[in-house]
């Protein structure tokens, strides 16, 4: 099927869409499927060869009708957000691991095999705490959210041992860039500081700030999903996505007021149920198993997002 569609769930969203944008660019044919609860037709370029589907991966008939014909998949439909799970476990429940088990039973049923998908570091919990987190970290999720994320990774697994699946599993740490929505107040944290830094509205931050996360851009994460898709073995191992580096809130605010040359006020709240305090990839079997070593610095992603075209 060399001119069959590549299947993005969640295509219209922060990543799909950036990963529709480069599939288009290099001559693929594309179909998204998403509900459109956060991503927006207006991420997606206009294109002959881009298929918008409106449908949830919650309902089983309408993924059956998106994988149809495709010959790869790209599953980053979520709902994407630690506290809301904590919030509506069964409302996020139904996106985040039935509807990975209804891209698999669509795909076993349609013969497709290679399936790319959007795990989490979460699914780790605490574990690693001051440390880089190899692959091989007991898992402690500690959200339903994190809870589904594994789950799921167990149901790529079946599928894969008993049906053929060629899943690329790869657990994200912590993905920006352009198009992440700032106006949701459990989005990415840089999103939100970079928004209401450039428009000089004061910056809430949730505990000390001395919380560290591990930053990976957006189009460096896309280059990793382009390998998955293509590669004719990628493995049956999850492969952590970041740079081995911590940077804590604090040091990334100092950041955002250097290039923009100072900030708003900045306060403090108490910190959220379910935040993991520290958080950094030991990328070790990304580095060997993909071509990554070319990566965008945070100061040079920062600075593309904050000249990137704001969110409407």
């Amino acid at each position: 099927m060399p001119d069959s569609p590549i299947l993005i769930t969640g295509g219209a969203g922060f990543i799909g869409s950036h990963l529709a944008e480069a599939l288009l660019a290099r001559g693929e044919r594309v179909r998204v499927l998403d509900n459109l609860s956060t991503g927006k037709r207006a991420n997606l370029p206009d294109s002959e060869r881009l298929e918008i589907v409106e449908g949830d991966v919650g309902d089983l008939a309408q993924v059956q009708r998106a994988v149809a014909g495709c010959r790869a998949v790209a599953h980053l439909a979520a709902v994407a957000s630690v506290q809301a799970s904590v919030e509506d476990p069964l409302g996020t429940h139904r996106s985040n691991l039935i509807g990975t088990l209804n891209l698999c039973e669509a795909m076993r049923q349609a013969g497709v095999r290679r399936v790319v998908f959007a795990s989490s570091a979460a699914v780790y919990g605490n574990h690693g705490e001051g440390r880089a987190i190899d692959e091989d970290t007991p898992k402690a999720p500690l959200t339903p959210y994190a809870a589904d994320k594994l789950a799921s990774e167990h149901y790529l697994d079946f599928y894969r041992r008993q049906h053929g699946l060629e899943p690329a599993i790869f657990r994200f740490f912590n993905i920006y860039g352009p198009r992440q929505d700032p106006s949701s107040p459990y989005s990415g944290v840089i999103s939100i500081f970079a928004e209401r830094a450039r428009l000089g509205l004061p910056i809430t931050v949730f505990g000390d700030g001395e919380q560290t996360r591990d930053f990976f851009y957006v189009k460096d994460l896309v280059a990793l999903l382009l390998q998955a898709l293509d590669t004719s073995e990628p493995g049956s191992e999850p492969v952590n996505v970041g740079l081995d580096r911590a940077t804590s809130l604090n040091e990334l605010l100092a950041t955002l007021g250097d290039l923009l040359g100072g900030l708003p006020p900045v306060s403090h709240g108490p910190a959220r149920a379910g935040d993991i305090r520290h958080s950094r990839a030991d990328n070790r079997r990304l580095l060997a198993r993909y071509r990554a070593s070319s990566v965008t610095s945070l100061r040079d992603g920062l600075a593309a997002l904050l000249e990137a075209p704001a969110r409407s």
